[in-house]
């Protein structure tokens, strides 16, 4: 029987969790995302989460070319503790989130704050909260991948720094800085377990790696 119990931590996140809508960011389980924030609607969020459990939902627009002030969202995206908060001169915040554990967004709430909040739903994603074994994923294939892709040097400091990384902290690092398409990195958020991201991050680089080669053969 799954404990559902204060073992599990859900109970500290919020049901009503305030989102931030931002294309291309991609935050995952213990990964780390820097955000400069200056629309005051963002800047009265961070404030209000400071005051209370500091956790904001990072979320993808469905539409990257959206402008409104409300674009529709997908409905998975991360929670993130503040970790880092610093104010700068020009009034502007800069923030580093910790990504927490996914939520799905069961439905966006009435509220009188400038920004939205949402009812999140965290049961679907309590596994981003365990520990994950190492050796739940082809280290070679991922060193074959980025030695083509970045052009490390065979055991270069780069790919041994990385390598002594946990699964989940290797492959959810290297699936927020690699290049990926908005929709490619909500696939990525969205793989159900590390093993499953590490497959498509594998597949993304080398997909990345024959179009580069193709641009190559052309000119």
């Amino acid at each position: 029987m799954t404990d559902t119990g204060a073992n599990t931590g859900l109970e500290e996140l919020p049901t009503a969790l305030p989102i931030f809508p931002l294309t291309g960011a991609l935050l995952l389980t213990n990964g780390h995302l820097p955000l400069n924030i200056f629309e005051p609607r963002y800047l009265v969020m961070v404030q209000d989460a400071m005051a209370t459990h500091r956790l904001i939902g990072m979320v993808q627009p469905r539409d990257p070319e959206a402008d409104q002030m409300t674009p529709e969202v997908y409905r998975v995206g991360c929670a993130g503790k503040i970790c880092e908060y610093g104010e700068l001169p020009n009034g502007m915040l800069r923030i580093t989130l910790e990504g927490v554990c996914r939520f799905e967004v069961i439905e966006e709430l009435d509220v009188t704050t400038p920004y939205r909040q949402v009812k999140a739903g965290y049961r679907k994603f309590i596994h981003d909260m365990e520990p994950v074994h190492r050796n739940s994923i082809d280290r070679l294939a991922l060193h074959e991948a980025l030695h083509h892709f970045l052009e490390f040097e065979e055991d270069a400091d780069d790919w041994q720094t990385l390598n002594h990384l946990e699964d989940d902290s290797l492959i959810n690092s290297l699936s927020m800085i690699c290049p990926f398409s908005p929709v490619e990195k909500q696939a990525l958020l969205e793989a159900v377990d590390i093993t499953t991201r590490s497959h498509l991050l594998i597949s993304l680089l080398q997909m990345m790696l024959q179009q580069v080669e193709t641009h190559r053969t052309v000119q």
